[in-house]
Order: structure tokens, then C-alpha cells, then sequence
């Protein structure tokens, strides 16, 4: 059986007129840091929101961990970590509380926590290093702690596959760097992670896997083969600044 976590073949989305997919087909292996890049609006949310079940395709074929979406969705397979200004950083939860929100497709119809529970939220704080801060107010936290918190709320699902939305928007270098750290460790401890992002310029030394995504996947592949000046000019009309290519 092939080692794969993420499959689309010929899958294409439209939004009424608006083009948004068009026979995409991709293998993300298990195991690996993909970054998913390409201009804005040209398919990359809709590409993270079909893997998610969160858009039905009209044609074509999606499988996640060997199933469909809406069964990988029930198993908790894939997490989802999203762009910092679609969250409401004012209401007033804790972090202990948001890392719960991962355990709630384990917990009775009575959504009632258990020890179990409360050892996996501890442990995933622990494994993004924020356990002093279970339970500060989510508001309270840096950038990059609300990301590491967001991660440590995958983690408490127990997902294979982490999918993250624009992960470095609003950090600092220092920030980032400490996130990026994260994800790999993470990678090599088994996880698969995924990743949108418009830092070209981190890519080639943070993820071993790339997509070029333009209204559909003009490649995808390891990184050293598919991050060229020729494929990435290609997926951003010729706009590329400050980018060096091997």
C-alpha cells in the first residue's frame, strides 16, 4: 500500500463563475513538511478546505489517511491551524481551554472531560512549551504563543496531518524561527505537516516538499526539484523579488 496521506486526482472547484481549482491531482506522503505556495486567490484556501471536507469538489477524486474526507473529519485525522486575524483574540478563554476544544471529538455526548483528557492537553502544552501559560487568557499572548497554542490544540486532537494557514504572518524573525523549529520536530516525530505560505524566502530550508499552486497544482514534489526560478516565476506570473534559487 502506498505511503500516502493526502490524495486529490482531477479534483476542480468552482465558486459560481470563479475558477478556484481545476483538475488538481497531488500525493502528499506521510512524514513530511509540504509548503504550499502561490498568489493570493489563486486556489491555495480551497485546496486546505477540500482536504478539510469543508468543499465538495464537483469532479474528482479526494482521499485523506486512506479515507474519505468526511470520515477522515470524524477520526480526527487532519487539524487545522488558522490565519491569526480569523480568530477573535478578545473573547475570553483560556489556553487551557482552546488545547481542550482538540479533545472534544474524544469526549461523551456530554462532552464531559475526563483524566485522559486533561493528560493529552498537558502533554500537547508541554510538546509546544507553553505549559506555564495554561491558564493565561488566550488575548494575553504574543503572536507566536497563540500559534504555538493553536498547534498544541492539533496535538490534543491527536491529528496525523497538521494543516496551518499562513503560520508566520505577524511574527517577528525570532518568532518565526522558534514556530519553524516546532514544525520540523514534529514532522520527525511522525506528523505530517502542511503548510500555506507567502515566505519564499524560509521555504527552501524549512520544508523538504513543495505544491505550486495556480488554479490547480502546477507541481509538486521535493523541494530541491520543484522550488526552480522557472516553475515558482511560473506559478507567480514572473513576480518574484528577493528570492534566491539554488
Amino acid at each position: 500500500m502506498e505511503n500516502i496521506a493526502i490524495e486529490l486526482r482531477g479534483v476542480t472547484v468552482n465558486y459560481g463563475t470563479k475558477r478556484a481549482l481545476t483538475d488538481a491531482s497531488i500525493k502528499i506522503p506521510y512524514h513530511t513538511f509540504t509548503g504550499v505556495i502561490g498568489m493570493n486567490g489563486a486556489g491555495k484556501s480551497t485546496l486546505f478546505k477540500v482536504i478539510m471536507g469543508l468543499v465538495k469538489p464537483e469532479s474528482g477524486f479526494v482521499s485523506v489517511c486512506s479515507d474519505p474526507t468526511d470520515v477522515a473529519q470524524k477520526h480526527g485525522h487532519v487539524a487545522y491551524v488558522p490565519q491569526t486575524e480569523l480568530v477573535d483574540w478578545h473573547f475570553p478563554i483560556s489556553v487551557y481551554d482552546v488545547v481542550m476544544m482538540g479533545r472534544i471529538g474524544h469526549q461523551n455526548q456530554f462532552l464531559k472531560r475526563n483524566t485522559t483528557d486533561n493528560e493529552q492537553v498537558m502533554n500537547a502544552l508541554a510538546q509546544v512549551r507553553m505549559t506555564d501559560f495554561a491558564n493565561r487568557q488566550i488575548g494575553e499572548l504574543s503572536g507566536g504563543q497563540k500559534k504555538r497554542v493553536f498547534v498544541a490544540r492539533a496535538l490534543a486532537q491527536g491529528a496525523d496531518i497538521l494543516l496551518l494557514d499562513e503560520p508566520f504572518a505577524g511574527l517577528d524573525a525570532t518568532s518565526e524561527r522558534s514556530l519553524i523549529e516546532l514544525l520540523i520536530q514534529l514532522k520527525e516525530q511522525g506528523k505530517t505537516v502542511i503548510l500555506a505560505t507567502h515566505d519564499l524566502l524560509s521555504l527552501p530550508d524549512t520544508c523538504d516538499h513543495v505544491a505550486l499552486v495556480k488554479y490547480g497544482i502546477i507541481a509538486y514534489g521535493p523541494t530541491k526539484e520543484v522550488f526552480t526560478k522557472e516553475l515558482v516565476s511560473q506559478t507567480f506570473d514572473g513576480l518574484l523579488h528577493h528570492v534566491t534559487f539554488n
